[in-house]
């Protein structure tokens, strides 16, 4: 059945898939921050209002890690205030909410998969101010999806998994963290993920990754491997000898127990999704 469907944030990088997976089948209205800020409380009501969604797809985020640690105002306003702004006009007009959250919510010291059973424990301001933006929601309206996806790669991407195929054609040496391990995740995945999800009613929050995890470096590694770099030297890092503002939690593999719940079975390994977003860098001349 087609649903209008308001996609915030819809020019970032998953934004862009999300507005191509479910314009498929629905009637899409894509919101970029120029057409929507959701600081702001009084535009977050009256586009919605305006629109009159069945569902919202909160995209909108400060995912600069290091930027909200820097400023820690900004990166609430956006994580945390906006989503709580969407979760209350969504409650008045009785829409649906999809908000997009992170595996930087958890500390990254357990060692095994990380499951909705764990209590989150951010280690920066940047899981914190999503962690906050998590319990806005949950607070706020019942017909919520809250999903933590981690390690996002796309084309148009300006993230280091998106731009190592670039990076790798044009360097002769990269550095690459060999100990924070985690699930890359090809951001089309996800968005026909968040659609089958949302086919099984159930509300919740989930964690949808790739299968499969691997190191920064083992990543870069395969990168350069399915594009044919290998002369290229890929020099193994540590994440604490980068000296950035804002630490990093060194694993957060995310296992889902309600999508096994459900019967979804889990997403192709990254390694496998890598080759489909090659193909699509290629297909649009970008290693040219």
């Amino acid at each position: 059945m087609m649903a209008r469907v308001l996609v915030v944030g819809a020019a970032g990088l998953l934004g862009r898939y999300v507005v191509r997976a479910f314009a498929r089948e629905h009637e899409v209205w894509a919101m970029r921050r120029t057409d929507l800020d959701v600081r702001d409380r009084e535009q977050v009501e009256r586009v919605l209002r305006t629109v009159r969604p069945q569902l919202v797809i909160n995209c909108a985020a400060i995912s600069d890690v290091d930027l909200c640690e820097r400023d820690p105002g900004l990166a609430f306003q956006v994580n945390a205030e906006g989503p709580r702004h969407l979760a209350e006009v969504c409650r008045e007009i009785e829409a649906a909410l999809v908000h997009i959250s992170t595996d930087y919510v958890f500390d990254g010291r357990k060692r095994k998969p990380y499951t909705i059973a764990d209590p989150p424990c951010p280690i920066n301001r940047y899981g914190a101010s999503k962690w906050a933006g998590e319990e806005a929601v949950r607070r706020t309206w019942e017909r919520h999806y809250i999903i933590r996806a981690a390690r996002l790669f796309g084309f148009g991407g300006r993230n280091f998994a998106s731009s190592l195929p670039l990076l790798l054609r044009t360097r002769t040496s990269l550095p690459a963290i060999v100990d924070e391990v985690g699930s890359p995740t090809y951001a089309a995945d996800l968005a026909t993920r968040i659609a089958e999800i949302l086919a099984r009613g159930q509300p919740g929050t989930y964690h949808v990754t790739n299968s499969g995890a691997c190191s920064w470096y083992e990543f870069a590694c395969e990168v350069a491997r399915q594009l044919g770099c290998e002369g290229v030297r890929i020099e193994p890092v540590r994440s604490a000898d980068l000296n950035r503002p804002a630490e990093r939690p060194l694993y957060t593999v995310l296992r889902c127990l309600l999508s096994e719940q459900l019967g979804l079975t889990p997403l192709r390994l990254w390694s496998l999704a890598l080759r489909d977003f090659l193909e699509e860098v290629r297909s649009h001349g970008a290693l040219r």
